[in-house]
């Protein structure tokens, strides 16, 4: 029913606009008595819950940022039945994000191009909104991403991480510093290691107990990866999640004309699937097998789910699909995956 909604309806609106409709929807879903009752018939048939963190998630699978900037619809993704919600990316100062269009289909892939610039309304607004979320019952494990806002220079990427971390800390159960989105200039420059080792240590400090985890792009080189992952361990990082969207465009089979109107921006969803689990497994060879890490990118099945789990994930998180598999996705997820542990 929802592929035929899909092709009929949604995939005839501009991608931004169907998602803040559905946005609105799931948002509504966050009604207590609505996220109960809905709930129950979306939660794992059999015991999927991860500890880690010093947290218990329900399911590994959760919602990887981008689909909730704001912290505006966490309880209703809860009642979908994803273990996790990341929020974000959140920056210090409120921003609009770069000008429409800025979200583009690629149907034929299963994927996406954005470039929306970390869009939001700002880390104390956020924090604000997230403390009441974090009061509530029953609600999803809460992660925090946070990222450099656009009208500050690289040079003072620190302080203005700082600012988010002190603001958005106290109400995340984790946080995770982003310095792997294509679309802030001169963000991904974070990743080299003379500019990422000072920002991981002054965040890690403001972060006190808070969980801390750093976000990674998957057009780094093996060795790249390798270094971040060592350069983790040493600072005392608890994570690491991989990988955020790609810059690159190859293998599609959407129209080239159709692609290269999208332009720029990150591509994410099924492309993404095999660099992601490559670099699963280059960290995992690196951290410790106590350390958290997310794997995300290319996430469709219950299958890919657990491929990566036995690849080395601790959790695995999913956006793209949402947008293709529908608002039962998580639920068909926690259900297969029960039946193949079973």
């Amino acid at each position: 029913m929802y592929q035929f909604f899909f092709r009929t309806v949604l995939s005839k609106l501009d991608p931004e606009v169907a998602h803040h409709l559905a946005f609105d929807a799931i948002r509504f879903l966050g009604n207590r008595r609505v996220a109960a009752a809905l709930g129950r018939t979306t939660a794992p048939s059999a015991d999927l819950s991860v500890s880690t963190l010093g947290l218990t998630f329900p399911t590994p699978f959760g919602v990887a940022a981008g689909f909730d900037k704001d912290g505006e619809a966490v309880l209703g993704l809860g009642a979908l039945g994803f273990g996790h919600v990341e929020v974000g990316t959140l920056t210090a100062h409120s921003q609009p994000g770069n000008p429409k269009p800025r979200l583009f289909r690629l149907v034929p892939d299963r994927a996406v191009i954005n470039r929306m610039g970390f869009n939001n309304g700002g880390a104390a607004e956020a924090a604000e909104r997230l403390a009441h979320v974090r009061r509530a019952r029953n609600r999803p494990v809460l992660g925090v991403n946070i990222g450099k806002s656009r009208v500050v220079s690289v040079d003072n990427a620190v302080d203005d991480y700082l600012t988010s971390t002190r603001l958005l800390a106290p109400v995340a159960d984790y946080l995770v510093v982003n310095v792997s989105s294509p679309n802030t200039p001169g963000l991904r420059g974070l990743q080299e290691l003379d500019r990422l080792a000072p920002l991981l240590a002054a965040v890690k400090t403001a972060a006190g107990d808070t969980p801390l985890l750093v976000k990674i792009a998957p057009d780094l080189s093996d060795d790249e990866v390798a270094r971040i992952a060592e350069l983790v361990v040493s600072t005392g990082l608890d994570g690491i999640i991989a990988t955020n969207t790609t810059i690159s465009r190859e293998g599609l089979t959407t129209d080239s004309a159709v692609v290269e109107a999208a332009g720029a921006g990150g591509l994410s969803g099924a492309p993404l699937a095999k660099r992601s689990l490559e670099v699963l497994r280059l960290i995992r060879r690196v951290v410790p097998d106590s350390m958290c890490v997310i794997s995300v990118g290319g996430v469709f099945t219950a299958r890919d789910v657990q491929e990566r789990i036995d690849a080395g994930a601790t959790l695995v998180q999913g956006y793209t699909a949402f947008l293709y598999l529908g608002p039962l996705w998580a639920r068909q997820i926690n259900r297969a995956l029960s039946a193949l542990r079973a």
